[in-house]
């Protein structure tokens, strides 16, 4: 079953008011997404590896709990480590020849911390796997023709607005190698609240600041100021002169934002997976939303995970036709044809006749999209594909 509609929803940037949230790289949420998706792409390539083809898993069920540390100016110590717990499920055997899931598992965790992070060392956190066999009778799902393994529904949207372009590039920004070159004091674990009333855009900033780069108070005063100054600038670039930033507000006298690495699990703060960014990179709470947690699941049968990703590729190719906005919704039923939804949408803010008119291209869209899948589930594979 499939419709095309005409929205009659005003189109994002022209409503009174929005909210976009993004978290960071280093935020123990989207750690603990980057890591289980690492895992999940690791044992792609070892069933690749070793029968050819890849196996049941989802590696979804992951937490990061917090440590402790003592931190002053210049430097500190940890008294208690992170503690990263894994848990899923994925195959461990076919015939005779097993998968040393376990071991991927870590590797690719510890993996991910290090390219993720600049000052987290090995000794300063630990990592468990508790991943088991699959059931079989999920398995049995990933052979042959791909088949969904579940009954759920994706929704994907586009354009993006100036809110969350303004949002989503600022903290990529702060992140970036460059900038880090220039302000090593600022961490990993940065997270924008963006929220726009009218044309005005406020941006909340929580940045955790690294204790080597940082001599005093009046030095973290100082390079706040600067973060702040920074970060409305590159938002300006994208938003216009409309905006203001605020930077780590809950501050207090000498309760302030200090790390030790930048990162706020050092702390205390956990990480589950699922709670963070969706597969655009944003959490947009005036859009519509799938709460699917993608991260981690297997990129073959795995619609939470596929229609995710297809319903904004989807949504995006509507516009490029001409239309204003698209929002792209995907149903699977479980145990039914991976390319053949039970129920797909489009509801499309557009003129009437243009929609009626450009009606064959929007389903072809649709129809080329799932077509693709297999293509799309090697680029999940290959890291081609932001889920977080």
């Amino acid at each position: 079953m499939m419709r095309i509609d005409r929205s009659n929803a005003i189109p994002i940037d022209e409503r009174d008011f929005e909210f976009v949230e993004r978290k960071g790289r280093g935020h123990p949420d989207t750690l603990i997404d980057g890591a289980v998706e690492e895992i999940s792409r690791s044992l792609c390539r070892e069933y690749l590896d070793a029968f050819g083809s890849i196996r049941h898993h989802n590696v979804d069920k992951a937490l990061i709990t917090g440590g402790s540390t003592s931190v002053s100016f210049g430097g500190g110590r940890f008294d208690k480590p992170i503690f990263i717990t894994l848990s899923g499920r994925a195959t461990g055997s076919v015939g005779k020849r097993n998968v040393p899931v376990a071991q991927i598992a870590v590797d690719a965790t510890r993996r991910h911390i290090r390219k993720s992070t600049r000052f987290l060392a090995d000794g300063d956190y630990a990592v468990d796997s508790k991943i088991s066999q699959g059931a079989a009778s999920l398995t049995s799902l990933i052979k042959g023709m791909p088949r969904a393994n579940d009954t759920s529904v994706s929704v994907g949207f586009a354009p993006m607005s100036r809110l969350e372009r303004t949002v989503l590039e600022t903290e990529r920004q702060l992140n970036s190698p460059s900038f880090k070159a220039r302000c090593p004091e600022v961490g990993e674990d940065i997270k924008i609240m963006g929220a726009r009333s009218g044309d005005g855009i406020e941006l909340t900033v929580a940045a955790a600041f690294v204790s080597r780069y940082v001599s005093s108070l009046s030095d973290y005063r100082d390079k706040k100021e600067r973060l702040e100054e920074n970060a409305r600038k590159m938002a300006s670039r994208l938003a216009g002169d409309d905006v203001s930033v605020s930077v780590n507000s809950a501050d207090k006298g000498k309760d302030i934002y200090l790390t030790l690495t930048g990162l706020s699990c050092e702390m205390g703060d956990d990480g589950s997976v699922g709670r963070g960014n969706r597969v655009n990179g944003l959490i947009t709470p005036t859009r519509l939303m799938s709460l699917e947690a993608t991260a981690g699941k297997n990129p073959v049968n795995h619609v939470g995970k596929i229609y995710s990703v297809l319903a904004f590729r989807i949504a995006q190719d509507v516009v490029g036709l001409g239309a204003e906005g698209c929002d792209a919704y995907l149903q699977s039923r479980i145990g039914d044809r991976i390319d053949k939804p039970s129920f797909s949408a489009a509801d499309i803010i557009w003129d009437k006749e243009k929609i009626k008119r450009d009606a064959p291209r929007i389903r072809r869209i649709f129809d080329e999209h799932l077509d693709a899948i297999p293509e799309l589930t090697m680029e999940f594979v290959k890291g081609k594909v932001k889920v977080f």
